[in-house]
């Protein structure tokens, strides 16, 4: 079997448009890789670019060989030990990494090996998310302001020139232009193919029809073929797009029984949400709230980085989102959102409280609320007061992450985009 493959080298920008061509064919794989990807990666190189790998098997490559059966001739150059009419077995091709029977021979890779673009990592890693039941309850006051296409102008930019436009206005000028002088040429044709039917095609009559459509062919070609005024532009204006307000809180519990390995899996999944909130939304606010036994709201840095630890008081962290939200952001203007992380593990008669808080003062007033518990083989009591808030509330939603490869399914699974949310 003859395989061919083109190995040449890209000139241009051809590399850039056959990496876009192969992400578009291996959608599926790539976005398994990335996934699998980030579950290794330290957290503050989630976002960067980097090399991803998917199987050889899921990857096929177009090959010329020959069908089945048949009688062929070989040509072996240099061959010094058979002769016509010697039979030989056929020769078994084997390369690493595949098949079923063993060989001494050949060489091959189990995976492909190849770098994505922080924006490529990024698209694939955030498709199909976003927040869920976002409503316009309150227009942010400063708008959004973006360009948006608005037909065509004689005047712009090269980058901006519309080459089917122009063309279409080049190709009407020139039909509007020239269509006296082709009428009057097929006129003229038509009396010298008539006139060479009756006689000489050199007599004075003919020469001076050959003269006339000669000098009508020349006025047709001094047409130009593009002028200016056929260029065509395509034409974008700014436009105001109101936006809606929201913000996200981030609860994340600190306590002495999150220990190191609970702790980052916990970053890993706000700073997975963090990343999806400032991209695909321009305009949110996110509120960072860390506790043990006392809660306090800080900035993005010590949410992430302060070693700060303590006893677990989960309501202290409820008590605080609820004093933010009067204090700063009323429900009646702003889209509230909450995602929560903690091991469960929590002090006991404070379960009970927490649970209140959610159905008297919290949930009555957020879109959605999240809650991830962390790296605990048994459910804890914090798990099991919030599942009877779930079972009354549509937009609770819990899940539980033992590992770093569960972080990104689960938050998948919590903001993926549906076609409709529970109404409330």
């Amino acid at each position: 079997m003859a395989t061919v493959i083109d190995r040449r080298e890209n000139g241009g920008n051809k590399s850039a448009v056959n990496q876009q061509r192969f992400i578009k064919r291996y959608r599926e794989q790539i976005r398994q890789a990335v996934a699998k990807a980030v579950s290794g990666r330290k957290i503050m190189d989630i976002e960067q670019s980097g090399q991803v790998s998917i199987p050889v098997k899921d990857i096929s490559e177009p090959i010329f060989h020959h069908g089945q059966g048949g009688r062929r001739e070989w040509i072996h150059p240099g061959n010094k030990k058979f002769v016509r009419g010697d039979s030989f077995d056929r020769q078994q091709q084997g390369s690493g990494g595949g098949g079923s029977r063993a060989s001494d021979s050949g060489e091959g890779e189990d995976e492909f090996v190849f770098t994505l673009s922080r924006e490529d990592f990024l698209n694939f890693f955030f498709e199909d998310m976003a927040l869920p039941d976002l409503a316009k309850r309150h227009l942010a006051k400063i708008a959004d302001v973006r360009k948006v296409r608005a037909g065509f102008s004689i005047d712009g930019t090269p980058s901006n020139l519309s080459i089917l436009r122009t063309m279409r206005s080049s190709l009407g000028r020139r039909i509007a232009l020239s269509s006296p002088y082709q009428k009057r040429l097929r006129e003229l044709e038509h009396e010298y193919a008539e006139l060479l039917e009756k006689g000489d095609p050199y007599s004075e009559e003919a020469l001076a029809l050959q003269e006339k459509m000669k000098h009508l062919r020349a006025q047709v070609d001094r047409v130009p073929f593009i002028e200016k005024l056929d260029l065509r532009y395509n034409n974008r204006v700014l436009k105001k797009r109101p936006q809606a307000q929201a913000v996200m809180f981030c609860l994340m519990d600190v306590s002495g029984s999150m220990d190191e390995s609970r702790k980052d899996l916990a970053k890993r999944f706000f700073m997975l949400l963090y990343l999806f909130l400032k991209r695909n939304y321009e305009r949110i606010d996110v509120v960072f709230i860390r506790h043990h036994t006392v809660a306090k709201e800080v900035e993005e840095e010590d949410f992430f980085h302060s070693r700060e630890s303590g006893g677990t008081v989960v309501s202290s962290a409820l008590k605080l989102m609820v004093e933010v939200i009067h204090d700063r952001y009323p429900p009646g203007q702003w889209n509230i959102y909450c995602a929560q992380a903690s091991d469960g593990d929590n002090w006991a008669g404070d379960s009970e409280l927490c649970g209140r808080l959610l159905r008297e003062a919290i949930l009555p007033l957020v879109q959605y609320y999240a809650y991830v518990e962390v790296a605990s083989e048994e459910p804890q009591n914090l798990w099991e007061e919030y599942m009877t808030v779930k079972g009354q509330f549509d937009h609770f939603a819990m899940q539980r992450i033992i590992g770093a490869d569960e972080i990104y399914p689960v938050l998948h699974d919590l903001f993926q985009k549906r076609a409709a949310w529970p109404s409330r």
